[in-house]
C-alpha cells in the first residue's frame, strides 16, 4: 500500500511540473546561419539554440521553434502568432513594427555585418563596390543610402554558401554578411578559408542580437535576469560554438 501511495504521489509531482511548463512559441529564421543558428534535419541547432534552451529550462519553458522567412517572421511578431523572435533588433523592419509596442532583451550575441571581400580587392573603398551580394531577406543598412542612389546594385541569393561562392569568383564585388557565419562557412563547408575576408575601411554595423516579443513582455525581464545571473554559461556556450569569433 505505501509503495502504491509513493508512486502515485511521484506520478502526481512530474504531472504537476508538466502542467506547470508553459509553451512558448519562438519564431526563428529559416536559414543556414550557423554556428549562430540553422535548421538541421527539422531542428533548430546553434548558439542561439543552446543560450535559449538553458534559460527555458531554468525558468520552466517549453520551447517551440518555428522557423519561418524572415519577412513572413515580421509579420507574425505583429500580428501575435509568436511569442518570441530572435534574432532582433529595434532597427530591423520598423515598417512592418510600426505602432507595436515591441520588447527587446539586453544583447545577447554580438555581431558585424560586413562586407567579405576578394584578398586582392581589400582597402579599395566603397567606391570600388558596384554590387553587393546579400542573403535573401537581408537589409544592408549601412549601404542603403549608395543603394537608393543606384551607385550599388543589390544581389540576393537564398543561402549564404552560394552567395560567398559568387564574391570569390567576382560575380559580386562584395558579399554582406555576417562576418563570425561567413567565416565559418569558409571555413567549413566551403573549405575556402581565407579567399574572402572581412574589410572594415567598409560600411558596416556593429551591433547585437536580441530576443524580442510583443506579446510576453515578462518573458523578456526574466530572459534578461536569467542573462546577468548566468554570464559564465552563456560565455561558455559562445565560445563554444566560436559564434563571436573575429567579433569581439
Amino acid at each position: 500500500m505505501l509503495r502504491i501511495i509513493v508512486l502515485l504521489a511521484v506520478l502526481l509531482t512530474g504531472l504537476g511540473a508538466r502542467a506547470a511548463e508553459r509553451d512558448l512559441v519562438v519564431g526563428v529564421e529559416e536559414l543556414e546561419y550557423f554556428p549562430l543558428y540553422a535548421m538541421r534535419e527539422g531542428e533548430y541547432v546553434g548558439a542561439a539554440r543552446d543560450i535559449l534552451d538553458a534559460f527555458a529550462a531554468a525558468r520552466g519553458y517549453r520551447l517551440v521553434y518555428r522557423p519561418m522567412p524572415i519577412k513572413r517572421l515580421f509579420a507574425e511578431l505583429a500580428a501575435g502568432g509568436i511569442d518570441l523572435k530572435f534574432p532582433d533588433s529595434p532597427f530591423w523592419s520598423a515598417e512592418t513594427k510600426q505602432g507595436l509596442t515591441v520588447s527587446y532583451s539586453k544583447p545577447v550575441i554580438a555581431y558585424i555585418d560586413g562586407v567579405m571581400v576578394r584578398t586582392a580587392n581589400l582597402g579599395r573603398g566603397a567606391d570600388g563596390v558596384r554590387t553587393l551580394g546579400t542573403v535573401a531577406g537581408f537589409t544592408p543598412y549601412s549601404w542603403l543610402d549608395r543603394v537608393k542612389s543606384g551607385s550599388v546594385t543589390l544581389k540576393e541569393n537564398p543561402r549564404m554558401e552560394l552567395l560567398l561562392r559568387q564574391a570569390a569568383v567576382g560575380h559580386v564585388d562584395g558579399a554582406y554578411v555576417s562576418v563570425a557565419v561567413a567565416n565559418h562557412v569558409l571555413a567549413t563547408t566551403l573549405n575556402m578559408a581565407g579567399t574572402l575576408v572581412f574589410d572594415p575601411g567598409l560600411p558596416h554595423t556593429r551591433d547585437h542580437y536580441m530576443l524580442s516579443s510583443a506579446t510576453a513582455p515578462q518573458v523578456i525581464a526574466e530572459f534578461d535576469a536569467w542573462m546577468a545571473a548566468n554570464g559564465s554559461l552563456i560565455r561558455s556556450i559562445k565560445d563554444r560554438y566560436g559564434a563571436e569569433k573575429g567579433v569581439e
